[in-house]
């Protein structure tokens, strides 16, 4: 039986880099408080946060009747910079006033990743259930305040961590990037490659037909 791959995200980057890469894949959000999570858990790290709220996530939708015989992705990403924990900032001002600062200067974007295989054995289930983060440095360009301006008032920047992609509008601004690329998109397909191969799945397994 081919395995059955579930994204527990809403993340539109995240869908469109698995099928960029070829890896079929259905989509089921979860209904995680993100801030009530970290607040229990007593995380303050940048990493940690990250791989806490996907761990949540994909344990979230693994108890989804929508999920049973899956396996379960949940990711989550955080910028740091300065030490300081960056999620999506919602509004306009703490967009500007972040990517204000962000201009010149670079930030680590961490990525977490929890994997949930929910398959029963008779189907080839392992029981696996672990994660791993990746992380890359992102170098900005000096941006001008009206070149802030104009991107904030794209909207984009508001439900991204850290305020900015580099897979759309924000690319511009993104001088170059240090480790792992897809990391900064938000779903890193060599950890998910590791975390299928701990569930007994080949990457291949997932790959749609090509035309």
């Amino acid at each position: 039986m081919t395995p059955r791959l579930v994204l527990a995200s809403r993340s539109p980057a995240r869908t469109k880099l698995l099928a960029d890469a070829g890896i079929a894949h259905d989509r089921l959000v979860s209904d995680v408080d993100e801030d009530a999570v970290v607040a229990e858990r007593g995380v303050t790290g940048p990493e940690q946060t990250a791989m806490v709220l996907a761990r949540a996530k994909a344990e979230a939708v693994a108890q989804l009747p929508e999920a049973a015989g899956a396996l379960v992705l949940g990711c989550d990403s955080v910028f740091a910079l300065d030490g300081e924990v960056h999620g999506k900032p919602l509004d306009p001002a703490v967009a500007t006033a972040r990517i204000r600062a962000m201009r010149g200067r670079s930030g680590v974007l961490h990525t977490g990743h929890w994997l949930v295989d929910t398959r029963e054995p008779a189907a080839g289930g392992t029981g696996f259930a672990g994660g791993a983060p990746a992380s890359a440095e992102v170098f900005f360009a000096p941006m001008s305040d009206d070149e802030v301006t104009a991107y904030v008032a794209t909207g984009e920047p508001l439900h991204v961590a850290g305020s900015f992609t580099i897979d759309s509008l924000g690319a511009s601004f993104v001088e170059r990037v240090e480790g792992d690329v897809h990391a900064v998109v938000g779903l890193s397909l060599a950890v998910l490659r590791r975390l299928l191969a701990e569930a007994g799945v080949g990457v291949p397994e997932l790959w749609t037909p090509r035309p």
